[in-house]
């Protein structure tokens, strides 16, 4: 099948510099515009839902899309920052048409995005998000202007943290209690600035938190998922027993154990797949992930009686694979993890509070339940490029991937692929060796720069 060619989005939405196209006004009072198009059917009143995180450009995208949804007659309901799993509950709780995220994940302050839900709660498949960039460039809603009380209205949800929360605490077993944890919580100064630390607090636990004080440029700056030496470091200062690091909008969580030793996505998946094997609640024994897992998870699923199912790189291709094939367990080793039987999409928060059940569960400290499998060397490095070009075009590079590869044979792995939300080459090797893999990336990175010089 030949892939869809995309104007506007990538692996996860529309994304860039804000004020920059695309994320322009602009195109953003276009996508609203879009977006309420396909929603409208009949004679029914529609609504969308809003909601972002704490940029600064957070503000003049919000506005562009309602103006530009409620000038095709559909209603928007804004609830301001929070988490994107918190916007993708609200959409099905509040019987939406669809919910707009307004949000750059990880990336930092000056960059913002645009995902969407549609009204199950699902990020929309690449399809639907080609009949958008169709509509857009196409002109075809031109012509289409409701007057008169045709136009949509906006209004905020003033509720909508507390209905978040409440649904978050509720995936926590009612037996259980969070009295007696010390939790250190670093929020990226993010979206779940508010809504983290009332959850865990609210559930028993001593919260010390961290990166809750958002001022519109410093979202992810130096905390978070994406530096989980800030909860290491705290941990082991205030001896607490548990570090959860947050990304910018919340769907990534990474841990630290009560001494301090990082804790990825893939060890939260083994030790919460291992206790969902244990009560026969991981359907069809699988756990879905991607190929930038580490061998060590596939290794650990397998000798705990179940299976590893890989797909590409990206949260939405996860959830694709579980719902087309009826899994309900999955993740990434970047700290998205996708429990289908509580949420739609990636939730930092309630991860958390799933990793906390089993150590409650089980009666043991994280470190020990880390110990469930052991990691291979794994090495990433970062090409960022001037011009577009893709590692196939590159002259000499397959050749001397194929080499890498036949070195390695089955004691390792490499992977090559180029970034669906930044102009990046990412080359990833793994094996048992560490000199040994990070000298083939360093080779295969060598000639790419080489490459984009020329």
């Amino acid at each position: 099948m030949k892939p869809i060619e995309r104007k506007l989005f990538g692996t996860d939405g529309v994304r860039g510099i804000a004020n920059v196209h695309p994320m322009t006004t602009e195109i953003a009072m276009q996508i609203g515009r879009a977006i309420a198009f396909l929603v409208k059917n009949g004679e029914k009143k529609h609504h969308i839902v809003i909601g972002k995180d704490t940029r600064l450009s957070g503000y003049m995208i919000e506005n562009a899309l309602a103006a530009g949804i409620c000038s095709m007659g559909v209603n928007v309901q804004l609830v301001g920052p929070l988490p994107t799993p918190g916007i993708a509950f609200i959409t099905t709780s509040m019987r939406a048409d669809a919910g707009v995220v307004i949000s750059a994940s990880h990336n930092p302050f000056q960059d913002n995005g645009i995902k969407i839900f549609s009204g199950n709660g699902f990020k929309l498949p690449d399809a639907m998000e080609a009949e958008i960039e169709e509509l857009i460039f196409s002109q075809k809603m031109e012509a289409l202007r409701p007057v008169a009380e045709e136009v949509g209205k906006a209004a905020r949800i003033d509720d909508a943290k507390g209905r978040y929360i409440v649904f978050l605490k509720n995936t926590f077993p009612r037996s259980f209690t969070l009295d007696g944890f010390h939790i250190v919580l670093d929020c990226a100064h993010g979206a779940t600035y508010k809504v983290a630390p009332h959850v865990f607090s609210e559930l028993g636990a001593r919260v010390t938190a961290i990166g809750v004080d958002p001022d519109g440029t410093n979202i992810n700056r130096g905390c978070g998922a994406l530096h989980p030496e800030c909860i290491a470091e705290k941990v082991r200062q205030v001896g607490a027993d548990i570090g959860l690091a947050l990304d910018g909008d919340g769907d990534r969580l990474i841990v630290c154990d009560e001494n301090g030793n990082i804790v990825d996505g893939d060890h939260i998946m083994a030790i919460c797949a291992r206790e969902l094997l244990a009560s026969r609640k991981l359907r069809k024994q699988t756990l879905v992930s991607t190929v930038m897992s580490n061998m060590g998870l596939e290794e650990a699923m397998t000798r705990m009686g179940g299976k590893l199912v890989r797909t590409a790189v990206g949260d939405r291709y996860v959830v694709e694979a579980m719902r087309s094939r009826g899994y309900n367990f999955g993740g990434e080793q970047s700290g998205h993890l996708i429990f289908l039987d509580h949420n739609t999409t990636g939730d930092g928060i309630l991860a958390a509070l799933q990793l906390l059940a089993v150590m409650i569960k089980r009666g043991r400290p994280l470190s020990e339940l880390a110990g469930v499998m052991e990691t291979y060397p794994q090495v990433l490095e970062n090409v960022r490029m001037a011009g577009a070009i893709r590692p196939e075009q590159i002259p000499g590079f397959p050749q001397a991937l194929a080499r890498a590869e036949e070195q390695l044979g089955r004691r390792g792995r490499i992977l090559v692929r180029t970034s669906g939300t930044e102009p990046v080459i990412r080359i990833m090797a793994e094996g048992e060796n560490r000199d040994e893999i990070t000298a083939l990336a360093l080779e295969l990175c060598d000639l790419v720069r080489r490459a984009d010089v020329g």
